[in-house]
């Protein structure tokens, strides 16, 4: 039967709009693209997200207290987590979880900042630890702290701008009038788009006292009352003079801080009572297990973890006989007991960033806290001038309280009783309103007298008070008695100490790496054993895997490095100490395992380093053989891969170490040998170069197998086989200088 043909289905056509698509591409310069699309979401991350301002504040933690401050948790009792977040998404809409998030890093509990602004009860965790989770926000409840009421202090006084909330229902504060300089108290980390903050924490009674001292002389040194950053966690910084005063005038640059420990000599215990702040305990306990398991570290017997409701506490158990200073000394450089703080004192000034060290900061939070408190005598001094515009009024009713009596009396709509007023005694609109709410009992002499002799006062204050507007001197003494108030009221002891760089005693990874004499043994498939004279004395036969032998066997110290030369012109650097001592009965250390190689990367020679000071020979297949001294390997970093250790142009046959000069052997595979003094090989500086050619093969296609000291050799006739110039092809080899014994049938 015939087939039957296939019949297409035409798909019907879909009008793209209806499936909301465009229908057409629509072609634009990548420039337009970030002009209009990327560059407003970026400057969005920088203004109003990542960057603290003047105030020390992102607007992210300034909406949340100002919520808690109008939910009248100043003074009050603490309330719900639950109920804060929620209120506070009136004025922040990026979700709960990231509001109780800002919530948790303000807290008490959380141990952040040095002046936590919200009284915490619950479970915060802690920012020491990574594990330590918080309590879910129905479980915890809080208030704002003490010190809070510094952030608010004259806020309805028209201290501050205040703008519109996302949805226009309310009211919020630009900036809080924070009475000191919070910006540097506070520590804060920001990440925005192309750039990012990060600000330490500074002591609050060392700030007050610097920035008294800025106010009064601006060339005040900062650092003889704040000499470094203080932080929550304690800790000690490790000062350096120059070093910091370069922050302090550019806001750039990093110092180190570490850790304080103490040492239990009943119990040989060192215990961890405060860590830098850039760290975390779970961070610092992988770190010193990766140590032990890689045993780099062998005086600690456990570690663990021992923090509790007292505080932070890492223990460690010592093994016998172990100095704890060279201990930490040694956990200081390989751990992260010992870190470093980048500083970026990135800050927004009037909506744009700008990197300022910290006298510029103390200067510019000085400038605008002028601002602040002028606004507030401003608007103390309006509100005088209001009081004493409305009693200047009652006192012209004074004269003729009766009069008074009489228009409001006679005045038959209530509307007409404030401008009879007005007419009656010359008083203006505002005046007369003020009198005609007077209440009736209040129409006497007394009062009236009683609130007129006011005036006088008011009078004084009003002219002391445009004084104090007009004058920076009367401004700066009052922001001066602000701060020293706070000094007073709130006295915060320094957390972390200042330990003097020179003072230090540096760790020595060779001091801290036992000598003694060792001996090694290399197999031809790559495994390595590290023997004590002792242990090779009581030792036995050497252990192989099947088909494997020893490849090469050198003694020296523990503190040697070594030099792995692999298949793929690379060269590996390790130290002898890394690798743990054992018996001639194991299998040893696999080294392509322990040095990282590739797959399909093994080992061709290992030899002792001899402190760089050996020369070498690399003898090739096609009978080159390349001089160089053993410090081209030498790096100054601590590099362990270097690529392009020798040439790739002909197989590598041998690599030769000696100190003086003297003989060398080579071996081709047509039964001749050739022995030449390492003299007349020219040295090269370049480790890549294949060398000169040093034996020679004539007819046929030959090559070099193996090379060797003349005397690790059983050349017994030297003469015949020495040649005093190169290329040479050297001569056929005799039986007795073989070294080979004839079994006979006997045997």
């Amino acid at each position: 039967m015939p087939r039957k043909k296939k019949e297409t289905v035409k798909k019907p056509e879909v009008d793209p709009n209806v499936l909301g698509l465009r229908a057409e591409t629509v072609e634009q310069p990548i420039t337009e693209t970030l002009e209009t699309n990327y560059m407003p979401y970026a400057m969005s991350v920088i203004v109003s997200r990542a960057i603290p301002e003047i105030d020390g504040f992102k607007p992210s933690h300034r909406k949340l207290l100002y919520t808690m401050y109008k939910m009248g948790l100043l003074r009050g009792d603490r309330t719900k987590s639950a109920n804060i977040v929620g209120q506070t998404m009136k004025l922040n809409p990026h979700g709960d979880q990231a509001i109780y998030d800002t919530r948790v890093r303000l807290s008490k509990g959380y141990e952040a900042l040095l002046t936590p602004f919200v009284d915490s009860k619950g479970n915060f965790g802690k920012m020491y630890s990574r594990d330590m989770s918080y309590a879910a926000p129905r479980y915890t409840e809080a208030k704002l702290s003490a010190i809070s009421a510094e952030l608010f202090r004259d806020i309805d006084s028209d201290t501050v701008e205040f703008v519109d909330n996302y949805d226009g229902s309310m009211k919020e504060p630009v900036l809080l009038p924070t009475t000191f300089p919070n910006v540097l108290v506070s520590a804060n980390l920001g990440i925005a788009v192309g750039m990012a903050s990060q600000i330490c924490g500074f002591n609050l009674n060392e700030v007050c006292e610097a920035a008294i001292g800025r106010i009064k002389d601006p060339d005040f040194d900062v650092l003889s009352v704040m000499p470094a950053p203080d932080f929550p966690s304690g800790a000690e910084i490790i000062y350096d003079y120059t070093e910091m005063e370069n922050i302090y005038r550019t806001g750039h640059g990093s110092f180190k801080v570490r850790a304080r420990w103490r040492y239990l000599k009943k119990e040989n215990i060192v215990e961890i009572y405060e860590i830098p702040y850039t760290t975390t305990t779970e961070a610092i306990m992988d770190k010193v297990a990766e140590l032990i398991k890689a045993g780099k570290v062998r005086e600690i017997n456990d570690m663990r973890d021992e923090t509790d409701l007292g505080g932070l506490k890492l223990a460690m158990d010592l093994k016998r006989g172990t100095d704890p200073e060279k201990l930490m000394q040694k956990l200081f450089k390989m751990t992260p007991l010992q870190d470093s703080f980048p500083c970026n004192f990135n800050i927004l000034i009037a909506g744009n960033p700008k990197v300022m060290g910290v006298y510029e900061i103390l200067d510019e939070w000085t400038a605008w806290r002028v601002d602040c408190v002028r606004r507030r005598v401003y608007h103390e001094l309006n509100q005088k001038k209001d009081k004493l515009h409305l009693l200047k009024g009652l006192q012209k009713i004074l004269l003729d309280i009766d009069k008074a009596i009489e228009i409001i009396r006679k005045t038959e709509k209530e509307a007409d009783v404030v401008p009879n007023l007005m007419m009656g005694f010359g008083i203006d609109e505002i005046q007369a309103e003020f009198v005609a709410e007077i209440k009736l009992r209040n129409i006497n002499r007394e009062y009236i007298l009683k609130k007129t002799s006011e005036t006088e006062q008011l009078e004084k204050d009003i002219a002391e008070l445009e004084d104090t507007v007009k004058s920076k001197a009367k401004i700066n003494r009052i922001i001066v008695n602000e701060l020293k108030e706070i000094n007073k009221k709130y006295e915060m002891p320094r957390k972390t100490g200042i330990v003097y760089a020179d003072e230090i005693e540096e760790f020595s990874e060779e001091e801290s790496v036992p000598s003694y004499h060792v001996n090694v043994f290399v197999s031809k498939e790559g495994y390595i054993k590290k023997i004590t004279d002792l242990s090779l004395r009581m030792s036995g036969e050497h252990k192989y895997k099947e088909g494997d032998s020893l490849q090469t066997q050198f003694d020296c110290d523990n503190t040697e490095e070594i030099l792995i030369f692999t298949d793929k012109q690379n060269l590996y650097k390790a130290k002898l100490a890394d690798f743990n001592d054992t018996k001639a009965s194991t299998l040893g250390t696999y080294i392509p395992a322990q040095v990282g190689m590739d797959e399909d990367e093994h080992v061709f020679a290992v030899l002792p380093a001899k402190k760089y000071r050996e020369n070498l020979i690399l003898v090739f297949e096609n009978g080159k053989a390349a001089r160089f001294k053993m410090d081209v390997y030498e790096t100054k970093t601590n590099r362990k891969r270097l690529i392009n250790a020798y040439s790739d142009k002909s197989p590598l046959i041998k690599v030769l170490a000696f100190s003086d000069e003297t003989d060398i052997t080579l071996f081709s595979d047509h039964g001749r040998a050739l022995v030449v003094h390492t003299s007349v090989i020219p040295a090269k500086t370049s480790r890549s170069t294949q060398g000169v050619f040093c034996m020679k093969f004539g007819r046929g296609k030959h090559m070099v197998t193996d090379a060797a000291l003349l005397a690790d050799t059983d050349i017994k006739n030297v003469s015949r086989y020495r040649s005093r110039t190169i290329p040479a092809m050297g001569a056929l080899i005799k039986e007795e200088d073989r070294g080979e014994e004839q079994m006979s049938l006997l045997d």
